[in-house]
């Protein structure tokens, strides 16, 4: 009986045979909507990328290519002691801005996420945000008033009054990097924070009534609850604070020039690729060096979500 069923059910169904979908008119109206934007990453993203590599393996003086040396540039880069100590300010600061600002900015978010009126909440996000919208530009002008080196620095000012001496904040070199990192925090803090309030208010509500349940404090809750709830968010402002702290560029240049002053204190990974490519016309050495520093954000960023997923399985 049971045979019977299974073939008169297999006489039933019917078998087509694959056919190719053909174009619609809707499908072509779409490609032609997105052509721009592919051709625009084709041009602008993809072949740079490829040019920037080939331009690695050769000497020149320009970005029209030149002759083919191999892997010297890669090799000039990484015995050249200017690379090494740019790299090393270049995290030094990176550390100092990701761990202060992903902590402070965190911290704060919480507080103003547990202000019970709506009014003062929006006031405060609004208050923290507003660096964000200014300028890196403006920003350091604005910090070379407050950390000018001499008494007429409003930092300075202030330490007057307790007797202290004028500190070269951006012209001392054991100054200089925290300086830059302070600045730094300044203007990120604004973002880091409202995307933390954003997460926050993802964070259930019956967690920290059970938590109370069982007689659990405020910073318990924050601690056991918080925290780990939020965890993916936090790995995601890290990786990007870190990609973001390794391209460190315009404020060192604003500040510090093209020498990276003072003492090469403010020289970052990226000042020496633009000191290479358009003062020295070295484009190979450049785009080795460039290259070079991806591959450096590459391996932080898989290490930091290699960490992250072995954490998870733990």
């Amino acid at each position: 009986m049971e045979t019977k069923t299974n073939l008169s059910m297999k006489k039933n169904v019917e078998i087509r045979p694959n056919k190719k979908r053909k174009f619609t008119s809707t499908d072509w109206a779409g490609y032609m909507f997105s052509a721009p934007l592919v051709i625009g990453v084709l041009v602008f993203a993809i072949y740079p990328m490829i040019g920037a590599l080939v331009l690695s393996f050769q000497k020149s003086a320009s970005s029209f290519g030149g002759e083919w040396i191999g892997l010297s540039n890669y090799k000039f880069v990484i015995s050249d002691s200017i690379f090494w100590k740019s790299l090393y300010n270049t995290v030094y600061m990176g550390v100092l801005a990701v761990i202060l600002g992903v902590s402070f900015s965190f911290i704060l978010a919480t507080f103003i996420h547990n202000i019970p009126w709506l009014q003062w909440r929006n006031f405060f996000k609004g208050v923290y945000f507003l660096p964000n919208v200014v300028s890196l530009v403006a920003t350091s002008i604005l910090f070379q008033f407050l950390f000018n080196p001499g008494k007429e620095g409003l930092l300075n000012f202030v330490l007057g009054w307790g007797g202290m001496d004028p500190i070269g904040w951006f012209t001392n070199p054991s100054f200089s990097r925290f300086s830059i990192v302070l600045m730094t925090l300044w203007g990120m803090l604004g973002y880091n924070t409202i995307i933390f309030i954003a997460a926050l208010t993802s964070v259930p509500r019956d967690l920290y009534e059970a938590a109370e349940v069982d007689g659990a404090n405020w910073f318990k809750k924050w601690l056991y609850i918080t925290v780990p709830y939020l965890k993916p968010i936090i790995l995601f402002m890290v990786i990007i604070s870190t990609i973001s702290a390794m391209k460190r560029f315009t404020d060192v240049w604003l500040i510090g020039g093209t020498a990276g002053n003072p003492a090469g204190s403010l020289m970052t990974v990226v000042l020496y690729i633009y000191r290479n490519a358009f003062l020295a016309s070295q484009m190979g050495i450049a785009t080795a060096a460039s290259y070079i520093l991806f591959m450096i954000i590459l391996i932080l960023t898989v290490v930091m979500l290699l960490s992250n997923r072995k954490s998870n399985l733990d």
